[in-house]
């Protein structure tokens, strides 16, 4: 997935041009700060247990809860490529493709 602008509401700068866009990317700033906490704990749930207030069960829950909402978010994207691919392919319509992507987001 390419995005064509970013912005900074903080700053008001916005750049133009093709920044790829993945799962990751679309996580929550919760979900993204304890992906970052476990990735500097060597992906060890014992060496995070360690290192936070967080116990073995809330970082296991939260682990499968981040597993999730990343395979969510992945297969939205395969299917929006889907969608994509059929318009290029001329298979859709525009208004078709639109109604399908809006029927997606919306899921």
């Amino acid at each position: 997935m390419l995005t064509a602008a970013m912005s900074c509401p903080a700053c008001q700068i916005k750049i133009e041009g093709h920044f790829r866009q993945t799962p990751f990317d679309r996580l929550c700033p919760e979900d993204l700060e304890f992906l970052e906490q476990y990735l500097l704990a060597d992906f060890s749930i014992k060496t995070l247990e360690q290192n936070s207030s967080l116990g073995y069960a809330a970082i296991r829950s939260r682990l499968d809860k981040l597993i999730a909402s990343y395979k969510e978010l992945a297969k939205m994207d395969a299917q929006k490529k889907t969608i994509l691919k059929k318009l290029s392919d001329n298979e859709i319509t525009v208004s078709e493709a639109k109604e399908m992507l809006e029927k997606l987001a919306g899921d």
